[in-house]
C-alpha cells in the first residue's frame, strides 16, 4: 500500500513544481528572468529557449539585459518577446536587448492576481484528478478481493488526507506569490 500512496503523492508533488514554474512566469514588480522560460526563439528553424542561445543578466532591479551569442539571433528574441504575452517592449540597441520593467500599476495587479488564482485553481484539480485516480484503483482492488472493506476505508482517508496537504502547500505557493505582487 505505501507503494500506491508514494504514487499518487509523487504525482501530487509533480503538480505543485508545475504550479510553482508556471508562477515563475508571471511577472511580479522586479525583473526576473524566469519570465523568459517560455518564450521560444526561431533559432536556425528550431525553436529554442532564449536563455539557451544568450545570457540574461539583470543590471538592476527593473531591467533585464539579453546578450545572445550570436547577434543574427537578435531579431529573432525581439521578435519572440513582442509575440509573447509579456507586456514588455524590447529595445534593441544592435548588441543586445533590454527589457525595462515598469512599475505596476494597481489594475494589473489585480490581473496579476487574479492569473495566479488561475493557475491555482488548475492545480487544485489536478490533484484533485489524482486523488479520484487513486480512489478508482482502491475500488478496483476492492472489486478483485486485493483490498478488504475496511482496508479500502483506510486507504480512501490516507489518500485524503495526502490530497488536503497539497492543496495546503498549494493554497501557501499561490499566496507567496500574491504577497509579491502586492509589495511595495
Amino acid at each position: 500500500m505505501e507503494k500506491i500512496y508514494e504514487e499518487f503523492e509523487g504525482k501530487m508533488k509533480r503538480t505543485a513544481e508545475v504550479l510553482t514554474q508556471s508562477l515563475a512566469s508571471v511577472r511580479a514588480g522586479r525583473a526576473n528572468a524566469a519570465v523568459l522560460d517560455q518564450i521560444m526563439v526561431e533559432y536556425y528553424g528550431t525553436p529554442t529557449p532564449i536563455n539557451q542561445i544568450a545570457t540574461i543578466s539583470s543590471p538592476d532591479p527593473r531591467s533585464l539585459l539579453i546578450s545572445p551569442w550570436d547577434a543574427q539571433s537578435l531579431k529573432g528574441i525581439e521578435k519572440a518577446i513582442l509575440a509573447s504575452d509579456l507586456g514588455i517592449n524590447p529595445q534593441n540597441d544592435g548588441r543586445g536587448i533590454r527589457l525595462l520593467f515598469p512599475q505596476l500599476t494597481e489594475e494589473r495587479r489585480r490581473e496579476l492576481a487574479k492569473q495566479v488564482k488561475k493557475y491555482s485553481e488548475e492545480a487544485k484539480i489536478a490533484v484533485r484528478n489524482v486523488r479520484r485516480d487513486a480512489m478508482d484503483k482502491f475500488k478496483a482492488m476492492k472489486k478483485t478481493s486485493e483490498l478488504t472493506e475496511d482496508d479500502q476505508k483506510v486507504a480512501e482517508k490516507e489518500i485524503q488526507k495526502i490530497t488536503d496537504n497539497w492543496i495546503k502547500e498549494i493554497d501557501k505557493i499561490s499566496e507567496a506569490k500574491e504577497n509579491e505582487l502586492f509589495e511595495i
